[in-house]
């Protein structure tokens, strides 16, 4: 591929644990730095028919976020159906997952860019194919990865499996591995107050604990924490410094 800008790739512990809405924050931070932002999603599915077109609302919420740079299919170029894995969407409706086009189509935000923000689908380890995985794009990219976690019971393991699958990528599939750039804790949900927990045996009260236990255990840092349907970062990053 050409030489393009640096970019940071965002991945997640899972699906809908709030990359998009990571994203774009992280867009609007470095759009607000006067950085030029190119946002790029190689494939959604779960999209809805706008016009007679499909259209993924989380490549319109990034791209809206970024200043709507570029067009808003360049965003993302294959948008699917069916909520399902992007290649068995694909397969829903008759059609294959172009996989060349899953890394070319990141040249529509090689020239004019500061910055490239990719939002991966799913997890790291999210199948895109037969031997083809969220990760095989990252690397491909060659981006850091920014690891989304929801602030919720369970989520130090699949934080810790998502690292160590991060490093352990290049070894077990061939190619480098991923490099963690950092961590985001994102709070899926809204938190009860300190009544409520007492009388909710099922409230998660792990989330007290969850960004200390994280910390201690996690290799790459906790970069910043999101509230609850909160407009920004509880600390300021400098996300271009993070980019590669």
């Amino acid at each position: 591929m050409s030489k393009r800008p640096a970019g940071l790739f965002i991945t997640g512990t899972n699906t809908e644990v709030g990359k998009t809405y990571v994203t774009a924050l992280i867009a609007r931070d470095l759009v607000r730095a006067g950085r030029r932002v190119g946002v790029y999603k190689p494939a959604a599915s779960g999209c809805r028919k706008v016009d007679g077109r499909l259209v993924s609302d989380d490549a319109v919420a990034v791209w809206e976020a970024a200043g709507r740079p570029g067009r808003l299919q360049d965003v993302c170029p294959q948008c699917f159906a069916a909520p399902l894995a992007p290649h068995l969407a694909a397969a829903a409706e008759g059609k294959r997952l172009d996989e060349e086009l899953l890394v070319s189509g990141i040249e529509a935000w090689q020239e004019n860019f500061d910055v490239i923000l990719v939002e991966g689908a799913g997890g790291l380890m999210s199948p895109l194919g037969r031997r083809l995985y969220v990760a095989t794009l990252a690397q491909r990219f060659g981006f850091p990865l920014i690891v989304v976690v929801p602030n919720a019971l369970g989520m130090i393991n699949q934080t810790l499996q998502t690292v160590i699958a991060a490093e352990c990528f290049g070894r077990i599939y061939g190619g480098n591995n991923l490099s963690v750039a950092g961590v985001v804790l994102n709070t899926p949900t809204a938190v009860s107050d300190d009544a409520t927990l007492a009388r909710d045996a099922t409230a998660d009260i792990s989330r007290g604990s969850n960004r200390q236990e994280l910390s201690a255990h996690c290799g790459p840092p906790i970069l910043a924490e999101l509230g609850w349907q909160s407009d920004r970062f509880d600390s300021d990053v400098d996300w271009l410094s993070l980019a590669r």
